[in-house]
């Protein structure tokens, strides 16, 4: 089976003639409040990181003229990857009544005079952690001409355009110039794994491999395994976004970006940067097929530039800490480093029932990388 994840809206929007932005802003509200109360709640789950199996040490860590750093280190990043099989349809089901029984609420929402469209105005960069999932978008089939309607997505940034870098300021004795290449090296990773053309249809990373310190042990051999010999233990999908060009292929130019870069002094003398986005990509089936279903992924990753003077790194090299994926619409248990995206029209594909909660894809709001069931999605 597959999960999915879209957001966008249609161009379906309600008029200002009949009734109010706020009153049908408050009803969109109260319908995904509804849905949401009788959904399966998602365990919360704090990112592990790394170097906390340093806790418990005392003193200065070791550096390189006293002792290996990435024994301190401990080498490895930790990965997750979890997936959503199997759209839900308490919402679809709601979008659909009021589709056709407009009289259920006030006024006449799909009037001819159209009003002030805010469902497509695009949103500000995110700088802060969301609190809850978007509002439901208005309702809408996503076509090739309009592959993101009926999704939040719409009102997000096209692409790299998303992928929105901080100011960039001295940490202590750590100059400016030095926070400024690790921001633009790790949105070069994020650039080049999940937005790149030639990547996104099954083509080599390059450019988001060359960002990543080749002395971290193991890291970019597991890497290049996975591109090699994909298996469920060495998945490329769990840093990069990759669809199998022989079954399907994006629908149009456009991947719809949201999310946010941080970053602070680092635990091993350097540059921390904490990156959480999601991507929704829009495809249909190759060979001419023009119905168009949407694969959403949230990639959560934590990587640091070490102090050169202190540790056995490569300079200007990225040390990948953690990397989470969360993925919907994809279907489970195919480990064939591809996302297998599941349309409306076709039987279910994979051989792993859903046994997970139900999830909104979109919501940026909670934690992911605990658990690693195949669950259903809310909505795509």
């Amino acid at each position: 089976m597959s999960d999915r994840r879209s957001e966008e809206s249609s161009g379906d929007e309600p008029s200002s003639s009949s009734i109010s932005d706020e009153v049908w802003e408050q009803f969109l509200q109260d319908t995904e409040r509804d849905i949401r109360k009788s959904a399966p709640k998602e365990p919360s789950a704090r990112a592990r990181e790394v170097t906390e199996r340093l806790k418990g040490r005392k003193g200065e860590p070791e550096g390189w003229r006293t002792g290996p750093a990435w024994q301190e280190m401990n080498g490895r990043a930790a990965r997750r990857r979890r997936a959503w099989a199997v759209i839900g349809v308490p919402l679809a089901i709601a979008v659909a009544v009021v589709a056709m029984r407009p009289s259920l609420i006030p006024g006449d929402p799909f009037g001819s005079t159209a009003g002030t469209d805010t469902a497509t105005t695009p949103l500000p960069a995110e700088t802060t952690t969301p609190t809850a999932a978007p509002s439901a978008a208005a309702p809408g089939t996503p076509t090739l001409a309009r592959p993101f309607a009926g999704s939040p997505a719409l009102r997000w940034a096209d692409g790299a355009a998303g992928i929105v870098l901080p100011k960039a300021t001295a940490l202590g004795a750590i100059p400016k110039d030095r926070v400024e290449l690790a921001l633009q090296q790790t949105r070069k990773l994020l650039v080049d794994a999940n937005l790149s053309p030639d990547v996104v249809a099954g083509g080599r990373p390059g450019a988001a491999l060359s960002v990543l310190d080749p002395k971290q042990p193991d890291v970019l051999d597991n890497l290049e395994t996975s591109l090699r010999s994909p298996s469920k233990t060495h998945d490329p999908l769990f840093l990069f976004s990759r669809f199998d060009p022989k079954d399907v292929k994006q629908a149009g130019k456009v991947v719809k970006v949201r999310g946010r870069i941080t970053f602070a002094k680092g635990k091993f003398g350097g540059v921390a940067v904490h990156a959480d986005y999601t991507f929704v990509y829009p495809v249909v089936r190759a060979g001419g097929s023009t119905e168009v279903t949407r694969t959403i992924v949230r990639r959560v990753i934590d990587a640091e530039l070490p102090d050169p003077t202190r540790y056995q790194v490569t300079p200007g090299r990225l040390t990948l800490l953690r990397y989470d994926e969360d993925a919907g619409n994809s279907a489970c248990d195919i480990n064939d480093g591809y996302l297998h995206p599941q349309f409306p029209s076709q039987a279910p594909t994979g051989s792993a029932a859903p046994s997970g909660p139900s999830i909104d894809p979109y919501d940026r709001s909670r934690d992911i990388g605990k658990q690693e069931a195949c669950g259903t999605v809310s909505r795509t």
